[in-house]
């Protein structure tokens, strides 16, 4: 095994991904010395952190000062800034790109998130990213919502590589693994090279368990409370199992010998909540090959500093993740009523920094002009 918890985990397979990006991080060289220091091989970003981003530092000061001249509006602002700091990323991680084939080296760009149920402006904004950005290595965010789950299909049909993202529950991973295989379907009708279109399938880990030790902790009673911080873990197992199962059934299979790729699992949300809980538990109890984890900084740092990678630790757990959610269904919390209440605050959490995002761009414009 290589000397370091994320070299080791990147030999096991699991690909390391950070959850944030800002131009000064792009310009300081930092994003460069993860790469180099912290096997860090593609970044995520999301509404909140562009919104972070933009109300701190003055590294976005000139272009502000530009588009003010020009008269553009807040929203054609934003795209513009948020474009122009995903491009610069992709650049930087060109060589990985280049060098996996296209399944690592990855910055993810996400479509605006009042689109979350809104199939035909997702596809329309999704277009308009690919093209703005013109990397082949960026990937297109959409929300894993029903509405969603037509514009992967047709996103994915027009040869653009998505990031399905807010994915809590299993019967949706399911369906959205489905819409995956549909959009392959269509751009194999289309002539499309299907080896050059790659997604990722975004499953939420820590915010599961947020939700639900509130629960226990309400029912308060020993059974209840033996069961905090592990459903995240157990719901997360359980998706890789169907990763497993739905990429080797006939229809995936077909598409792969026809050059597609698998469309991997991502453990998002890998920030631990709960400060009594170890650093880095959704990072070494979901540690499998074929798999993405995209960190806060400050995850990634306790990884590297301090984490034990003892190989595969989700293939094996499968019958004792069902046993914890049959336990709690027994207690009368319901995973699917869990799961549809955090997709629902997820999109609705991710319109607020929209609103925010929009709200300092707008300060800054005036201020500018």
């Amino acid at each position: 095994m290589s000397s370091t918890p994320t070299a080791q985990l990147s030999a096991l397979g699991v690909s390391i991904w950070l959850d944030d990006l800002s131009r000064d991080r792009i310009t300081s060289g930092g994003l460069a010395s993860l790469i180099e220091q912290r096997d860090v091989v593609g970044v995520t970003t999301n509404p909140t952190i562009f919104a972070t981003a933009l109300a701190t530092g003055t590294t976005y000061d000139a272009q502000i000062r530009d588009l003010a001249a020009s008269g553009v509006d807040v929203t054609d602002a934003v795209f513009e800034i948020t474009t122009d700091d995903v491009a610069a990323a992709a650049d930087i991680f060109a060589p990985i790109y280049a060098s996996t084939a296209g399944r690592d080296g990855r910055v993810s760009i996400e479509v605006e998130p009042g689109l979350a149920h809104d199939a035909a402006g997702t596809i329309a904004q999704a277009r308009q990213l690919w093209a703005k950005v013109g990397r082949p290595n960026v990937m297109v965010k959409i929300p894993g919502t029903l509405e969603g789950l037509e514009a992967i299909t047709e996103t994915i049909g027009a040869g653009i590589s998505v990031n399905v993202t807010l994915i809590f529950g299993l019967e949706r991973y399911r369906e959205v693994i489905d819409a995956y295989l549909a959009g392959l379907e269509k751009a194999r009708a289309a002539g499309i090279d299907l080896a050059t279109i790659h997604s990722v399938a975004s499953f939420f880990v820590s915010r599961v368990d947020t939700e639900i030790d509130k629960r226990l902790s309400a029912i308060g009673t020993s059974e209840a409370l033996a069961l905090k911080s592990k459903a995240g873990v157990a719901n997360a197992r359980l998706a890789y199992e169907l990763f497993q199962q739905a990429f080797a059934e006939d229809r995936a299979r077909a598409l792969i010998e026809a050059g597609a790729n698998v469309q991997r699992p991502l453990w998002a949300s890998t920030g631990v909540k709960d400060p009594s809980l170890p650093d880095t538990l959704y990072v070494t109890q979901l540690a499998v090959a074929d798999t993405v984890n995209t960190m806060p900084e400050k995850t990634l740092e306790a990884t590297f500093d301090h984490a034990s990678i003892e190989g595969d630790a989700v293939t094996g757990a499968y019958e004792q993740s069902r046993a914890v959610l049959a336990e709690l269904e027994g207690l009368g919390i319901s995973i699917a009523e869990v799961t549809a209440l955090l997709e629902k605050e997820g999109v609705e959490k991710f319109i607020v920094s929209w609103n925010e995002l929009l709200d300092t761009v707008a300060a800054a414009l005036e201020a500018a002009r």
